[in-house]
C-alpha cells in the first residue's frame, strides 16, 4: 500500500512539474520594467495610460467612478511624476507598447479596453496597430497620430526632427528652477481650470528630466498617420475645444482629418476644455467614458 501511495504521489508531482513547465514563461516571471500598475475593482478590464510627465492620479475621478463595475489597471510610466526611471536609458514609448502587450498576455487579460491621454493615447494607438489581438477597443484622449501635424499641414517627422531635438536638448540641460518656470509658463494652455494647474506642474517637476525630454522628442517625431488605415480596433477619439484655440472648423478638421482613414472611428468633442479634459470637464468626460465602455 505504501508503495502504491508513494507512486501516486510521485506521479502527481511529475504531472504538476510538467504542467508548470508548459505554462508561458511570462505568466510566472514577467515584471514590467517600463511602468508599474495599480489594480482596482472587479469586472471587465480597463487599462488607463497617462500622458507625458503625468501621474496615474490624473484618472482619479474616473477611477473612483469605474472601480465599482470594472477592473482598472492604472499604469504609471517609469520616470514620470516621481516614479523611478528603472529601465536603462533609451526609447520610452515603443518599449512601453511592447511591455503592455506582454502584461496583457501574462495576466490573461482578455481584450481589455484601453484609455490613453496624450502620449498615452499615442501609446494605445501603437499598441492597437502592432498587437491588435491584445485589445478590444481604444479611447484616445486629446492625442493625434502625428502630434507635430498641429504645426502645419506640410510638417513631417523629418522636417520637425531638428526642432524636436533642440527642444529635447534644451529641456535636458535645464536646472530645476528653469524647468519649473517653463512648465508654469505653458500650463495655462494645457489646463483651463486654474485650480488644477499646480498638480500637473508638480508631476512634470517630479519627472526624470532626461525621460521627460526624450519622451517629448519621441512624441513629436512619431508619425502614425500612414498606419491608421490598418488599425481595425474600434477607436473613440475624445478631443478638446475652446474658443481660445481658434476656429472650431480648424480643430475639428485637425482631429477628424488625421483619423479619417481609420475603418472604425468615432469622435466626441468636449467644449470648454484644454488638453487635460478629465480635469477641466470631468462630468462630460465621465459620460464619454461610460458611453465608450457600454
Amino acid at each position: 500500500m505504501f508503495s502504491v501511495t508513494r507512486k501516486l504521489a510521485l506521479a502527481s508531482m511529475a504531472a504538476f512539474l510538467i504542467n508548470s513547465a508548459l505554462q508561458p514563461a511570462d505568466a510566472q516571471t514577467f515584471t514590467p520594467s517600463r511602468f508599474t500598475v495599480e489594480v482596482r475593482g472587479e469586472g471587465p478590464d480597463v487599462i488607463l495610460i497617462p500622458g507625458l510627465g503625468s501621474s496615474r492620479d490624473v484618472w482619479s475621478a474616473q477611477a473612483d467612478a469605474l472601480a465599482a463595475t470594472h477592473r482598472l489597471h492604472l499604469v504609471q510610466i517609469n520616470g514620470f511624476a516621481g516614479q523611478p526611471v528603472g529601465a536603462p536609458a533609451g526609447q520610452i514609448i515603443q518599449p512601453v507598447v511592447d511591455e503592455l502587450s506582454r502584461y496583457i498576455e501574462a495576466n490573461d487579460i482578455e481584450r481589455p479596453a484601453i484609455i490613453g491621454h496624450s502620449m498615452g493615447g499615442l501609446t494605445g494607438l501603437m499598441l492597437a496597430r502592432q498587437h491588435p489581438e491584445s485589445i478590444g477597443r481604444l479611447m484616445i484622449v486629446d492625442a493625434l497620430p502625428f502630434f507635430s501635424g498641429m504645426f502645419g499641414p506640410h510638417v513631417t517627422a523629418t522636417s520637425v526632427e531638428p526642432q524636436a531635438r533642440a527642444m529635447r536638448d534644451q529641456i535636458s540641460g535645464m536646472d530645476d528652477a528653469a524647468f519649473i518656470a517653463q512648465q508654469n509658463g505653458g500650463i495655462g494652455r494645457l489646463v483651463k481650470t486654474e485650480g488644477r494647474r499646480a498638480e500637473v506642474v508638480a508631476w512634470s517637476a517630479a519627472s526624470d528630466r532626461a525621460a521627460f525630454a526624450g519622451a517629448m522628442y519621441e512624441v513629436l517625431t512619431t508619425d502614425m498617420r500612414p498606419e491608421v488605415a490598418a488599425i481595425t480596433t474600434p477607436i473613440t477619439v475624445v478631443y478638446a475645444y475652446d474658443a481660445a484655440m481658434g476656429p472650431e472648423a480648424m480643430i475639428d478638421g485637425l482631429y477628424r482629418g488625421q483619423y479619417a482613414p481609420a475603418p472604425n472611428v468615432s469622435f466626441v468633442r468636449i467644449d470648454g476644455s484644454y488638453h487635460f479634459i478629465m480635469l477641466d470637464q470631468p462630468a462630460p468626460f465621465q459620460t464619454a467614458v461610460a458611453d465608450f465602455l457600454r
